[in-house]
C-alpha cells in the first residue's frame, strides 16, 4: 500500500464533500485517508461516515484554531464555503482567507478550491445589462469566490481552483424542479433562454475532486471545470418527461422577473443565470464533459441521473 496521505474535506456531510469523501474510502490502495469535518460529529451523517472508516473530527470554519486543528497532519484539503448559510460575500471571503493561511501554516501539499468565476471581469459594476448588488457585486455567490482564488495564490498553497457548474440537484432540494400547474401539466422555469446549461450531479463533484487528488502533477496551479451535460432548457424538459412519463414545458424567465420573485437571494441568482446566458459560450467553454469524465469515469448523465431520482421530483 502506498504512503497513508489525509486529506481534510470541508462539508463532508454535504452535497460537494460527501462525494469525495466516499470515493476516498471507496478506494483504500490509493494510500489516501479522508478527515470528515463536520459541524456535529453527531448527526447521523457524520456517524455513518465514521462507521464506513471516516475520521470525523468538529469544524467550524468561522474559526481559526478549528481550521488549524482540521489541516495540522494533513496532506491535502477540499476547502468550500457556504456562502447560502448567511448571504455574505464578505464573510465568505473571510473564511476562504483563514483557510488558505492555515493551509500554509499547515504545510498542505495540495488544496482543491471549490471556486466560481468573478463575473465583474466581464461585466463592470457600471454596466447596466443587470444590476449592481451589495454595492459592489454583480453575482455575490460567485464574484467572492473568484476573488478568493486570489488568497491562496498568495499564501503560496499548491491548489487547483475547481470550478463547478448548476446542481441538478437543485430540481430536487431548491424548488427548481417542474411543478403542477393550475391545469394539471407540468413545467419548470430558468431565466436561461434558449443556451445550454452546464449541470453535474452534486455527488459527482466530490468524484472529480478526488480524480484530481490523485494527479497533482497535472492540477495544481490550474483551473478546471466539471460538468455532467450541457443542456437547454428544453433539453431538460424533454429528460424530465421521458423520466416521469407525462409532458413537462420550460419556460424561459425574463433574468427581471426572476429577480423579482422576492425570495432570499433571487437577485443574485437572477444575475447569476443572466451571467450564464449572456457569456454563455465563456462559461461552457470553460466547463469540459470530456475533462469532467476524465477525472471520474462514473460521470452521471443527466437521464441517468433522473432515473436514479425522479421519486424525489414531482
Amino acid at each position: 500500500m502506498a504512503e497513508t496521505k489525509i486529506i481534510a474535506v470541508l462539508g463532508a456531510t454535504g452535497a460537494q464533500g460527501g462525494g469525495l469523501v466516499r470515493s476516498i474510502l471507496a478506494d483504500p490502495e490509493t494510500g489516501f485517508r479522508v478527515r470528515a469535518l463536520t459541524r456535529n460529529p453527531a448527526s447521523d451523517k457524520a456517524l455513518e461516515l465514521a462507521e464506513l472508516g471516516a475520521e470525523v473530527v468538529a469544524f467550524d470554519i468561522d474559526d481559526a484554531a478549528s481550521i488549524r486543528n482540521a489541516f495540522t497532519g494533513a496532506y491535502g484539503a477540499y476547502c468550500v464555503t457556504f456562502f447560502w448559510e448567511h448571504f455574505s460575500p464578505e464573510k465568505e471571503l473571510a473564511q476562504a482567507a483563514t483557510l488558505a493561511q492555515e493551509a500554509a501554516v499547515a504545510g498542505l501539499h495540495h488544496v482543491v478550491w471549490s471556486t466560481l468565476e468573478d463575473t465583474r471581469r466581464w461585466v463592470s459594476l457600471d454596466d447596466d445589462r443587470m444590476p449592481t448588488l451589495m454595492g459592489k457585486y454583480k453575482v455575490p455567490h460567485l464574484d467572492a469566490k473568484g476573488e478568493a482564488d486570489a488568497l491562496f495564490v498568495k499564501a503560496g498553497v499548491p491548489t487547483t481552483y475547481l470550478l463547478t457548474s448548476f446542481y441538478w440537484d437543485n430540481f430536487i432540494h431548491f424548488g427548481m424542479g417542474p411543478k403542477r400547474q393550475e391545469d394539471g401539466s407540468l413545467s419548470f422555469g430558468l431565466p436561461m433562454g434558449d443556451k445550454k446549461l452546464p449541470g453535474i450531479a452534486a455527488v459527482d463533484i466530490g468524484k472529480c475532486a478526488y480524480g484530481i487528488f490523485c494527479d497533482p502533477v497535472a492540477w495544481v496551479g490550474k483551473h478546471v471545470g466539471i460538468s455532467g451535460e450541457h443542456l437547454s432548457g428544453a433539453e431538460m424538459a424533454a429528460g424530465f418527461e421521458k423520466a416521469l412519463g407525462e409532458p413537462v414545458t420550460y419556460q424561459a424567465i425574463p433574468p427581471d422577473v426572476y429577480r423579482s420573485f422576492g425570495f432570499p437571494g433571487a437577485d443574485d441568482l437572477g444575475n447569476m443565470f443572466q451571467f450564464k446566458h449572456d457569456f454563455n459560450e465563456v462559461f461552457r467553454a470553460a466547463r469540459s464533459v470530456d475533462v469532467s469524465r476524465s477525472l471520474n469515469p462514473e460521470l452521471q448523465t443527466f437521464e441517468q441521473w433522473l432515473s436514479a431520482h425522479k421519486s424525489q421530483l414531482a
